[in-house]
């Protein structure tokens, strides 16, 4: 078997190489971004993908779509999903989109490694692997607004927004970083599905979904 490997995580990722390894399976490449997963599945052609979901440039969900763009481009390439999080657009994308070869596991809950390698080797082999967490988020989330998806932090930096302040006023009245907003605006952006548009700025249309929630 050949997997690619789409992690940002230097040490998880030449762990899961290594792991891999010694039950015999080969990775043809090891990334950290979006852009090289699409690259290295299209010149090594994997019979599997071991991808996370948060990568840069800003750690939201790129590899999730950049997993759902290899499917598109290789129609039933396996992929299995790697993380901490449950992003709930894509991985629904990801799941409807055909459920042969899809596997989407968290980290945190990955106890034994004689399960998680039968779970490598059973997505790759057109089967599937999803925890039972994440189908109870996906479940429990459908039924409730996209803000209700927020961390509590992520609530404050939105009510923050919706106060007409800055990212860098937003740092300040929180005390923290430029960079720590950033990333918060960031996954507000992609937990309520704003994509970029010219119509309509993302940063009013999330204060409408705060507002209206």
């Amino acid at each position: 078997m050949r997997v690619v490997i789409a992690e940002d995580s230097v040490l998880l990722r030449e762990g899961v190489q290594r792991l891999l390894a010694d039950e015999g399976i080969e990775t043809v490449a090891a990334v950290e971004n979006g852009d090289d997963l699409l690259d290295a599945v299209t010149e090594h052609r994997p019979d599997l993908c071991v991808v996370d979901v948060r990568m840069p440039p800003t750690f939201t969900d790129e590899g999730l779509r950049a997993a759902i763009e290899c499917r598109s481009r290789y129609p039933g390439l396996p992929v299995l999903v790697l993380s901490q999080y449950v992003e709930e657009r894509y991985a629904v994308e990801l799941l409807a989109g055909g459920a042969s070869g899809v596997g989407y596991l968290l980290k945190e809950r990955v106890a034994d490694v004689k399960e998680f390698v039968d779970a490598v080797r059973r997505v790759a082999d057109g089967g599937t692997s999803i925890d039972h967490e994440v189908i109870t988020q996906l479940m429990v989330r459908s039924k409730k607004s996209p803000v209700d998806s927020l961390t509590p932090r992520e609530r404050e930096v939105l009510g923050l927004m919706a106060q007409g302040l800055s990212n860098t006023a937003i740092a300040a009245t929180l005390v923290v970083s430029d960079g720590a907003v950033e990333k918060h605006v960031g996954n507000i952006f992609a937990k309520l599905g704003l994509e970029p548009s010219n119509s309509e700025h993302r940063r009013v249309r999330a204060v409408l979904a705060y507002l209206d929630s």
